[in-house]
C-alpha cells in the first residue's frame, strides 16, 4: 500500500530575499517527497517565512497563522525567517505554533518534519546570530518569468533603526562559482530575467564565513554576469548609495544585459536625521549619484526608499526631505512609516513622533510618489522599449515590464508569454498602466520571434 504524500503550504512575508529562500526550501521539500499546495488549501504542514522589519509584518504573521489553524486545526505550523530568529521563545508560546527554526536551521527544515509528528510541545531550533557564518545559496524559479537570485546575506552596517543584522548576521557572500551555476540552472528553466538580491548587495565579495576582506567586488560580479549567455536581462534589486560606485553606473550604461533600473535607499533628505539613523552618506552624495545616472541614462528608472516619522524628525526636517525628493529626478518612492524595533538604538531615542503626524507625512510622500511615477511614465510615451511579458491572462490582458521598469498592458496574446518583445509605448490608461503597440511580427506556435520592419 502506497503512503499518502504529505501536503505542505508555504507563505512568504517581507522582502524578495525571503521570497528566494522560500522558493529554494519548496524545491527541497518536493525532492524529499512532499506535495506543495497553496496556502489557501488544507495541508499537513504550514510554513510561514516571516519578516521583522516592521510591526505590521509581525501582525501579518499572526494573520497567516490563524488562517492555517482554520484551514486545518490538526496541521503542524512552522515559523522561519527573521522574526523566528529574533523572538523564538515568544513565537513558540503562541497557540498553534509547533516548530520555530532560526537562521542556521531553516534550510534543513525537511530534517525536522518527521519529529513534529510525535512532538507534544513546540520545538525551537534557534542559534546565536553571532555564530552564523555559513552561506546558503537560493533562487526562485517557476514562480514568474523572472527569477530572484540571492548573492549576499547579512549586513555589517549599524543603522540605528534596523534589526536585520540581528536576524541575519554578518555580511557574507556566495561564491562566483555557485552564482554562475545558479544562473545556468535558472536559464535552463526558460527564465529571461534575473534580479540580484541580498541584504546589502553592494557589499558583495566578503567571504562565505564572514571574512571581512573582499575576495571580489560587486563590480567584478556584474561584469562577469554580463558575459553569460542564456539570460536576456539582469536587474539590481537595491543598492546602498555609498556602495553604488560611479564605476558601476558607468558599466551599466554600456552593459549588454544589465538594465537601467536602480533602487537606491535614501531614508531621509535631512542630514541631521541621516546622522541619527547612522547612515553612511549625506544627501549631497545621494544627489550626485542620481545626477550621474541621469546624465548617462536619461530613461533610467530610479526608485527610492524613505522612512517618515523617525524619532526627532521635526516638521522642518520632514519638509527638507519632501523638497529634496521633489527636486530629485526619480521615478517612484517606497514609503515606510517608522516602526520601533526592540534592541535597536533608535528605540531608546526621545522625541517620538505621534502616530497622526507620521500618517500625514506618509500620505504626503505617497502622493508625491504617484506624481513622480506619472511624470516618469509620461516621459516614456512614444519611445521604443523591450517588454518581458508575463504568462498570465488577467481579465483579457497580458502585462510585462520594460527594461526601465514601466509596466505595460496589452490585449492578451499567448504567443507573447515569457518573451522579450519590442514595443512602442502609446499612452497611460485610467489605471496607470502603459498601453503599447507591438512592433514585432510574432511567429505563432513557435517560441522564437523576429524583428520586423516598422508598420
Amino acid at each position: 500500500m502506497e503512503s499518502v504524500q504529505k501536503k505542505v503550504a508555504l507563505s512568504t512575508l517581507g522582502c524578495k530575499l525571503n521570497f528566494t529562500e522560500t522558493s529554494t526550501i519548496s524545491r527541497s521539500l518536493t525532492k524529499n517527497g512532499y506535495a506543495l499546495t497553496p496556502f489557501t488549501t488544507k495541508a499537513d504542514f504550514y510554513i510561514i517565512n516571516t519578516c521583522s522589519v516592521t510591526e505590521n509584518a509581525e501582525r501579518k504573521f499572526k494573520t497567516y497563522l490563524n488562517k492555517a489553524k482554520k484551514l486545518n486545526p490538526k496541521a503542524k505550523n512552522i515559523v522561519i525567517g527573521c522574526y523566528a530568529q529574533l523572538k523564538p521563545d515568544e513565537i513558540s508560546k503562541i497557540p498553534g505554533v509547533h516548530l520555530v527554526l532560526g537562521a542556521n536551521e531553516k534550510f534543513n527544515i525537511v530534517n525536522y518534519l518527521d519529529a513534529l509528528e510525535v512532538a507534544s510541545e513546540p520545538i525551537i531550533h534557534s542559534c546565536n546570530i553571532n555564530e552564523v557564518r555559513s552561506y546558503d545559496s537560493s533562487f526562485s524559479i517557476n514562480d514568474r518569468t523572472r527569477s530572484f537570485l540571492k548573492i549576499q546575506d547579512g549586513c555589517d552596517y549599524k543603522c540605528s533603526y534596523c534589526t536585520i543584522p540581528l536576524a541575519r548576521g554578518v555580511s557574507r557572500s556566495d561564491s562566483l562559482k555557485n552564482i554562475f551555476n545558479n544562473v545556468r540552472s535558472i536559464s535552463q528553466n526558460g527564465i529571461k530575467e534575473i534580479v540580484l538580491t541580498g541584504v546589502n548587495i553592494g557589499d558583495f565579495g566578503k567571504g562565505e564565513f564572514g571574512n571581512k576582506k573582499h575576495k571580489h567586488t560587486f563590480l567584478e560580479l556584474i561584469k562577469a554576469l554580463d558575459q553569460i549567455e542564456g539570460i536576456d536581462r539582469f536587474r539590481i534589486s537595491s543598492i546602498e548609495p555609498n556602495l553604488l560606485k560611479y564605476e558601476i553606473i558607468d558599466f551599466i550604461f554600456t552593459s549588454k544585459r544589465f538594465v537601467p533600473h536602480f533602487h537606491i535607499p535614501l531614508q531621509s533628505g535631512s542630514d541631521k536625521i541621516l546622522g541619527l539613523m547612522r547612515r553612511r552618506y549625506q544627501k549631497k552624495l545621494y544627489q550626485n549619484k542620481i545626477n550621474s545616472i541621469k546624465s548617462k541614462m536619461k530613461d533610467a528608472c530610479i526608485g527610492v526608499d524613505v522612512i517618515v516619522g523617525f524619532p526627532g524628525e521635526s516638521e522642518d526636517d520632514f519638509i527638507e526631505t519632501y523638497n529634496f525628493l521633489l527636486d530629485l529626478n526619480i521615478s517612484y518612492l517606497h514609503v515606510f512609516t517608522y516602526s520601533e524595533r526592540e534592541n535597536t538604538e533608535s528605540s531608546k531615542m526621545d522625541n517620538i513622533i505621534p502616530v497622526e503626524i507620521k500618517a500625514r507625512r506618509s500620505k504626503m510622500l505617497r502622493t508625491l510618489s504617484e506624481k513622480k511615477k506619472r511624470i516618469f511614465y509620461e516621459s516614456q510615451i512614444n519611445k521604443i522599449k523591450h517588454v518581458l511579458f508575463e504568462t498570465e491572462n488577467k481579465s483579457g490582458y497580458i502585462y510585462g515590464f520594460t527594461e526601465n521598469y514601466v509596466k505595460v498592458k496589452i490585449p492578451w496574446n499567448p504567443y507573447l508569454s515569457n518573451k522579450v518583445i519590442k514595443v512602442k509605448l502609446i499612452e497611460i490608461d485610467d489605471n496607470g498602466f502603459m498601453r503599447a503597440r507591438v512592433k514585432e511580427k510574432i511567429k505563432e506556435r513557435e517560441s522564437l520571434y523576429s524583428y520586423s520592419n516598422w508598420q
